[in-house]
């Protein structure tokens, strides 16, 4: 194991507590302060960690103090602030002091690795920390789990595209998906062992967002205290996902036409041309074409990304894909919390089956994690009817019809797998016994992903 120690400073136990799982999952050491003041004392005490991760609100001495505290060591410490949505000033005043990047809460597990790695790696580029997180990325295989037609056809084609240069418009709402997709397509084209940089183009301030796409020169302004490369040099032979593309000011989008044509760039306060070899993908929750008519959308910046056009449908018209979320989610947070949760009750199933997904697949994985961690039916059920708006609330009373699809797809499941032991597991006889056909069977089979376990190793066989 590396020794790659990580100090987390929060005043949220809540925030350091799930953050070390989070770190400690990956490989890192962590350690943990609850105040900026508890936070300098570590260092003044000799602790050199290898980067800070620091809430900029905290009581007492600020996540800012502790950053500039940071910046008086030998060598500087790389900081990533945290940040409550709404402190833009505060974001770029971090910035200008010398924060390696910022997170906005509530953040994705994602993009909180992507940071530390690119922080990491700039600091030791090459070097094992690199190899060991990339290692890592590639034994966490990035699927977009469903068994929805529409989006079956969706990763058919970004499948067909993934080993070509061109440029990729993911749209859909929010938590459907669209990061899934888009790592999807990096992982099984060619430059998957190229990096994957992601940036969020709603998060950042004009100013900050150039200065990240394109990276900047030391002295370029007041902070920039040595060369900075931007998310493009990054992602040098690799794939730049732009996510939330339509939120970009319309300066910079000519900024971006730019780049996307010719392939070159210079820096903020830079004289040199960069040439960088990139695939780009974009991504949006907006309606593109309302943009586009209304202006605020460049067309020729539209119509070079807009080659391959991949729309995820929301949850809520697929619903079929509810109970195979669940329990892939089930499967991935199990080990969270004992004692380990095999199935979803049945009252909570119905719910799900019942409930609208405003915020689709990531509000439902957010709700199994919760399920797994707090083992209470009621309460996660409580907790979506408070996300929602009063329409959209569960009722009272689950519906009987809800009980029924889901027992009868239990039954079904139940009959098969009864079928498939008889039969040794020869699934042509199975289904030739069953009435259906032999793809039908292997359909439903990779839907409830059910296979074969061989009982006295206890795995699966292949």
């Amino acid at each position: 194991m590396l020794n790659v120690t990580v100090l987390v400073v929060d005043n949220d136990r809540t925030v350091c507590e799930y953050l070390s799982s989070f770190l400690v999952v990956r490989g890192y050491v962590v350690d943990t302060a609850a105040s900026g003041e508890e936070a300098i004392a570590r260092l003044r005490a000799g602790c050199r960690p290898s980067l800070i991760i620091v809430d900029i609100l905290l009581p007492g001495l600020t996540g800012l103090e502790v950053l500039q505290y940071t910046r008086t060591t030998i060598p500087p410490i790389p900081v990533i602030i945290l940040s409550a949505t709404g402190k833009t000033k505060i974001v770029v005043q971090a910035i200008k002091q010398g924060a390696s990047d910022y997170i906005v809460k509530p953040f994705e597990d994602a993009e909180m690795a992507l940071s530390i790695e690119a922080i990491l790696e700039r600091q030791t580029p090459l070097n094992e920390i690199s190899q060991s997180r990339r290692k890592f990325a590639d034994s966490h295989e990035v699927d977009l789990v469903s068994c929805d037609p529409k989006v079956i056809k969706v990763k058919l084609i970004a499948s067909r595209v993934a080993d070509t240069n061109m440029p990729v418009m993911i749209v859909g709402e929010s938590g459907v998906g669209k990061e899934v997709l888009a790592r999807f397509i990096h992982n099984v084209g060619e430059r998957r062992n190229k990096p994957f940089i992601k940036i969020n183009c709603a998060a950042l301030p004009e100013e900050l967002l150039e200065s990240e796409l394109l990276g900047y020169e030391r002295g370029a302004f007041t902070g920039a205290i040595s060369d900075n490369p931007g998310k493009f040099e990054l992602a040098h032979k690799g794939t730049i996902l732009l996510d939330e593309i339509a939120e970009m000011s319309s300066r910079l989008q000519a900024k971006l036409l730019h780049v996307l044509q010719d392939g070159e760039f210079r820096r903020l306060g830079g004289r040199e041309t960069v040439r960088v070899d990139v695939r780009v993908l974009a991504a949006t929750n907006k309606k593109v074409e309302q943009l586009l008519a209304s202006e605020t959308f460049r067309s020729d910046l539209y119509f070079r990304l807009n080659v391959i056009r991949l729309e995820i449908p929301p949850l809520r018209e697929r619903r079929d894909d509810i109970p195979l979320l669940a329990n892939y989610f089930v499967q991935k947070y199990r080990a969270l919390k004992s004692p380990v949760v095999e199935t979803i009750p049945l009252e909570m199933m119905s719910a799900f089956l019942c409930y609208p997904w405003p915020g689709n697949v990531r509000q439902l994985e957010n709700a199994i994690q919760s399920y797994v961690i707090l083992q209470d039916v009621g309460l996660v059920i409580d907790h979506l009817n408070e996300a929602s708006p009063q329409t959209d609330r569960l009722p009272g009373s689950l519906k009987l019809q809800a009980y029924s699809t889901l027992a009868a797809v239990q039954a079904e499941k139940e009959i098969v797998a009864r079928v498939l032991e008889e039969t040794g597991w020869n699934r042509k006889e199975a289904s030739r016994q069953l009435h259906v056909s032999y793809r039908s069977l292997r359909g439903k089979l990779k839907k409830w992903q059910m296979e074969k376990r061989d009982k006295r190793a206890g795995h699966s066989q292949a």
